[in-house]
Order: C-alpha cells, then sequence, then structure tokens
C-alpha cells in the first residue's frame, strides 16, 4: 500500500474557461473519491493548448501523486490530452489494435463506416493501460508516471461516470487501500448570520477530526461537519456528539440537514399538519410561489398564489382596503398584513403570506429605503408581520425575503399548530 492519494482534478477544455459549460465533473469526482476516505486536493481547468496543458501536469507532478483527466480525448485536432501527456513524459504514442477493434466495432453496430479521423483515438501513450468505454468512441488511459497515477477520461458524463467507478476507483483502492471513510453531515440555519454562529463554533472549528466548517449561503447558512474513520459506522458516531452540542447551542435555528431546504421543510410540515397555504407577492414576482411548485407532489398543500404588483390588484383581489394604500403606501406593515390576510381568505387556506417592498434598484426614499421589505404571515389564531432590511442586489433582495418568509412560516407553524382543516 501507497502513501496516502492526493489526488488532482483537471479537466480539459476551453468551452469550461469561457463559461460555456459548467464543469460539474469535479464535483462528482470528489464525491466519489471522498466515499471511500480518497481525498482531492486540486481542482485545475486547462484549455486546449498543448503547452498549457503540459504545464498543468508539470504543477500536478510536484503536488500530487493522482492525477484524473476529462476532457479532450475525442478525434479532432483541439483534443490534445493525451498528445500532452506522451509530450511530458517523452513517450510516443502507439496504434493499439485492441483500441482500433473497439472502435470499429463501435461503428459497425451502428451501421456506420468509422471517419478516419476516429482513428486518432485509437493511438496510446506507450506503456499505458486501455480503460474500456463501453458508451462512447474515446477510450480511457491509465499511465503510472514521475511516481503519480495518471488516468485520462472522456468528457461526456454519461461516458466518464462508469468509467470512474468500474475501473478508476477499483484502481485507486488497490493502490491506496480503503480502509478510510469520509462521511459528512451538513446542518442548515436560518434567522442567524454566519458570523453569529461562526464565533459561537470556534472551538469546534478548531477540531482535526471531526472538522467543522461553515458555509454562507444565500439567505442561510450552513454548518458541515466532516469525519474520517475506519467505516462509515465509526464516522457517523463521531459526528454524532458534535452535531448534538451544535444542537443544544442553536436549538430552532437548524432547520434541516444535508439536502433539506426551506421549501422542502416547510411543504413536509404543511403535510404533516394536513394544512394548505397560499401566498400574496409584490416584489418578489412569484418567486416564493416558484419555490413551492418545484416540488413535486406541493399541490397538497400549496393552493395559489397572487402576484399583486400594481396596487389596484392589491386592492380588487386581496381586499387591501384603499385607505390603507393611500395613508401607509404600498410598502408598509399594514399593507402586507392585508395582503396575507386576504390572499388565506380569497383561497381558503390554512396559512397566508403576504409580502410587498422596495427591491430597487431605485424607488427608494429617505423613510422607505431600497431593501424595505414586509412580510406577513396569517393564520386562525392572527397575523405577525416583519420588517426587513438589505443592502444587498435586487435578486438578492427578493430570494432572501422569500427565504425569510418561509421561515417565518415554519416557525409559526411550529408554535402555532392549527388543528387539522382549520381554514377561514
Amino acid at each position: 500500500m501507497s502513501d496516502a492519494c492526493r489526488a488532482e482534478l483537471l479537466a480539459i477544455g476551453s468551452e469550461i474557461l469561457l463559461g460555456q459549460i459548467h464543469n460539474a465533473h469535479a464535483r462528482f469526482i470528489s464525491a466519489e473519491l471522498a466515499k471511500h476516505g480518497l481525498y482531492v486536493y486540486h481542482h485545475v481547468a486547462v484549455g486546449d493548448n498543448e503547452a498549457r496543458i503540459q504545464a498543468a501536469y508539470q504543477t500536478a507532478v510536484t503536488r500530487s501523486n493522482v492525477v484524473i483527466v476529462t476532457g479532450g480525448l475525442g478525434p479532432t485536432v483541439d483534443d490534445l490530452t493525451k498528445e500532452a501527456l506522451a509530450a511530458f513524459l517523452a513517450r510516443k504514442l502507439v496504434l493499439s489494435n485492441e483500441a482500433l477493434a473497439q472502435l470499429e466495432t463501435y461503428f459497425a453496430h451502428r451501421q456506420r463506416k468509422m471517419p478516419e479521423e476516429n482513428r486518432k483515438q485509437a493511438y496510446c501513450i506507450e506503456g499505458g493501460e486501455l480503460i474500456p468505454n463501453p458508451n462512447g468512441t474515446a477510450p480511457g488511459q491509465y499511465i503510472f508516471a514521475k511516481n503519480v497515477h495518471f488516468f485520462l477520461l472522456p468528457g461526456p458524463p454519461l461516458e466518464m461516470q462508469p468509467m470512474l467507478r468500474d475501473y478508476v476507483l477499483p484502481k485507486l483502492l488497490d493502490v491506496f487501500g480503503g480502509s478510510q471513510a469520509l462521511v459528512s453531515r451538513i446542518l442548515h440555519f436560518c434567522g442567524i448570520g454566519e458570523s453569529d454562529v461562526d464565533e459561537q463554533v470556534r472551538d469546534l472549528t478548531a477540531s482535526a477530526n471531526p472538522t467543522v466548517a461553515p458555509l454562507a449561503g444565500e439567505g442561510e447558512m450552513l454548518l458541515r461537519i466532516t469525519a474520517t474513520a475506519g467505516s462509515e459506522e465509526a464516522a457517523k458516531a463521531k459526528i454524532a456528539p458534535i452535531e448534538a452540542d451544535i444542537r443544544r447551542r442553536f436549538g430552532s435555528y437548524i432547520y434541516g440537514v444535508d439536502d433539506d431546504t426551506l421549501p422542502t421543510v416547510v411543504g413536509r410540515m404543511l403535510e404533516e399538519q394536513r394544512a394548505t397555504i397560499g401566498v400574496a407577492e409584490s416584489c418578489t414576482g412569484g418567486m416564493l410561489a416558484a419555490m413551492f411548485t418545484d416540488i413535486p407532489g406541493s399541490s397538497a398543500y400549496f393552493l395559489g398564489g397572487i402576484v399583486a404588483y400594481d396596487n389596484h390588484v392589491k386592492e380588487a383581489l386581496l381586499g387591501v382596503p384603499a385607505n390603507v394604500l393611500e395613508t401607509k403606501g404600498a410598502v408598509s406593515e399594514e399593507t402586507a398584513k392585508a395582503m396575507a390576510e386576504g390572499v388565506r381568505s380569497r383561497l381558503q387556506s390554512t396559512y397566508g403570506i403576504g409580502i410587498t417592498g422596495i427591491a430597487g434598484p431605485g424607488g427608494g426614499t429617505a423613510d422607505k429605503p431600497v431593501g424595505l421589505v414586509f412580510v406577513a404571515v396569517a393564520d386562525a389564531s392572527g397575523t405577525e408581520v416583519f420588517r426587513l432590511q438589505y443592502r444587498v442586489s435586487r435578486q438578492q433582495v427578493r430570494l432572501r425575503t422569500c427565504k425569510q418568509a418561509l421561515w417565518r412560516l415554519l416557525n409559526r407553524m411550529q408554535q402555532h399548530a392549527p388543528e387539522i382543516g382549520n381554514s377561514p
């Protein structure tokens, strides 16, 4: 068994650097390796330029003992991954009869003649080992040189992913062993700032195993607890007391774990209560309704929404009194309250949410600056209104407001659970 795995991921393709495609490979490969206690230390992206690819290899061998390369194995002249590695290692590219036969079979099964340019894909680095690709024309390659394990994989995810699982991971586990399991637990917070959480967990973030790391989110924050141990169960056992300690410190600010989101957690509680929700939105323009309806099965509790941007719509569809709009204004505590109560009454829902504010960048005044938002939550026991003030972009105001609305609704459901089926 060798030293611990220090992997580097190298994504080849100018389209990544131009922002035309997202480098999703980095996340997938990192997650797959982490499941087996194999660690990725670096993510790198390089364009389709042989000299720059060689330079990336040179950097990689100084710091990593595993280099997993994706992309650049196609048949065109700008596919240069293996050519650059061959030049870097001072090795020849030689025709592989095995790879050529696989290519010819691939095209024969599709009743097509193999284009001559695809012959390029049958050339392999001298001393390397083929990685079979049952789903495409580009075979992968494994080469051990300069004390580094190089794995060359094609770019298309449906080709790369099974090759990683079926060949690369078994090879790495054979070389480095798989005795260490890495497990993470993510706690989701809302209603408290990242700096407040960070200040109260500094003793935990100093720990080496498990580690505790704060993660920023838009309108919320997360804490990731990660442990390594001889098995998944042992790693989870290390995480459990740390999670319990964090829950004691922060209580109701923690709304979910791992893949939870505010909309999914709120939706589950609405279903558990057999309750329903209706929303009335002004500055968020239907974003909150979209958050609910993005969830499959939300029709069980989400009755509908009204986007009431204009005052006439607020008055006609939601019943906001004209004198409230005239004396208090569209952006006011009173208007938000009337919107929440109005949508609840109109839709006969258990809960109603009303949102009104100034998302910006213009439209603010000294009394009502840009970023001022009122969120109201109504149910049979009454209505609460929350004043929010942001100093962020228009899109951030809208997104954070929707999350705050969900958070306030969640708190109200937890504290004032109505009787089943309670509607206006």
